[in-house]
């Protein structure tokens, strides 16, 4: 799968993703050929690109939860972009809490991981995007934390809002990655953080508690200092759950100015205590969301490569992998078997998703594996 910039399309090539309109109507398929009608629908949408197909690549696998997930995103970026347009134009958003009311219709009920996939950011969506994210992410975790609506709503609420000054860094400063920013251009973007942060702490219409998460997690995250500290002595649990899924958010996005972290290296930093999160709501995120599920593609710490066939029930970053070098099957939660292997990273498409269907593996592994077999094989 290659991303290709709009200008570069040619006639014949093969659509990987399904493209909508703002109103979630498909207009192209999946594995759809593109004529030049359709690239110049493309690029009179605004699109920087669109993922393609390879001439020998089979269509990845797509599950109807996966295909109306990238719909769902698709058509809300356009709600999203207007209602933080207003609010940074300090003009009524009407349309903000419908839309978050609709975000916890979708994803704040769920009894099941979904699989987060993300789409590729420029510098002038990202603050848009990621808002969108962070939002479907506080409604996931705030389900598996059993939290009443109104909490749930307000930390929804709270992820569209809280990183506000983003949306006012001018576009300039946005597209330059972390290593081509001069300590004046840190500077410049830190007071446009600051501005963001006021706005919100003196918006005298805004519900308190969402004021309080969007507030706080703005404060920590971009380290703003005011002079009116206040010292937090009790953990409140929707901005836990929002500091979480704002980082992993941002640490694991597909930009177009530089490469994302992966899940793996993410939910490290996520689970590492010195960094301070909180663990319940690291656990609510991993609960939320598929990131080593089986049929997921794996490199390991002593050069190997394998294939998750079993989630690791205790500790999700001890799966049971099926090695490719000898067929072994490693339960990395046994340090008898294991040792000191552990997963190094995921590999994967540039669409962030595994490419074996889950019936076909099930089909394909055979016989389940339980705990405590103490080096267990299998062979094709």
């Amino acid at each position: 799968m290659l991303f290709v910039k709009s200008d570069d399309l040619k006639t014949g090539m093969r659509l990987a993703k399904p493209i909508y309109n703002k109103n979630g109507v498909m207009l192209y398929e999946r594995n759809s050929k593109l004529t030049s009608q359709g690239i110049m629908s493309i690029q009179n949408f605004g699109l920087i690109g669109v993922y393609i197909l390879e001439p020998a690549e089979p269509l990845p696998p797509m599950s109807e939860d996966d295909i109306e997930f990238e719909r769902f995103q698709t058509m809300s970026v356009f709600t999203i972009k207007e209602v933080l347009d207003q609010v940074v134009d300090q003009k009524e958003a009407k349309e903000m809490y419908p839309f978050a009311n609709q975000v916890i219709k979708r994803y704040g009920n769920l009894h099941h991981k979904i699989n987060f996939v993300q789409n590729l950011r420029s510098a002038e969506d990202a603050p848009y995007k990621h808002a969108l994210n962070t939002a479907i992410l506080c409604a996931l975790m705030s389900k598996r934390l059993k939290l009443e609506f109104k909490e749930q709503l307000d930390v929804v609420v709270a992820g569209i809002l809280y990183d506000i000054g983003s949306l006012m860094v001018p576009v300039s400063l946005r597209k330059l990655t972390k290593d081509e920013l001069t300590e004046e251009d840190k500077t410049k973007i830190n007071t446009y953080h600051y501005a963001g942060y006021q706005m919100l702490s003196q918006d005298y219409n805004l519900d308190p508690s969402v004021k309080r998460n969007a507030t706080l997690v703005c404060k920590e995250l971009f380290n703003i200092k005011t002079d009116d500290e206040v010292t937090v002595t009790k953990r409140v649990t929707e901005v836990e759950i929002l500091k979480v899924a704002a980082v992993y958010d941002n640490m694991t996005a597909m930009k177009y100015e530089e490469p994302p972290l992966s899940e793996i290296a993410a939910l490290r930093y996520l689970l590492a205590k010195e960094n301070g999160f909180d663990q319940s709501a690291v656990r609510a995120l991993v609960d939320s969301i598929n990131i080593l599920q089986p049929g997921v593609a794996v490199e390991l710490s002593n050069g190997d490569r394998g294939l998750v066939i079993t989630e690791g029930p205790i500790d999700i970053l001890r799966p049971f992998v099926l090695s490719f070098r000898d067929n072994q099957v490693l339960n990395l939660s046994d340090e008898a078997v294991a040792g000191d292997i552990e997963i190094k990273d995921v590999m994967r498409t540039m669409d962030n998703r595994h490419v074996v269907a889950i019936d076909m593996l099930q089909n394909y592994i055979g016989e389940e594996v339980h705990m405590g077999e103490s080096n267990p094989k299998k062979h094709f």
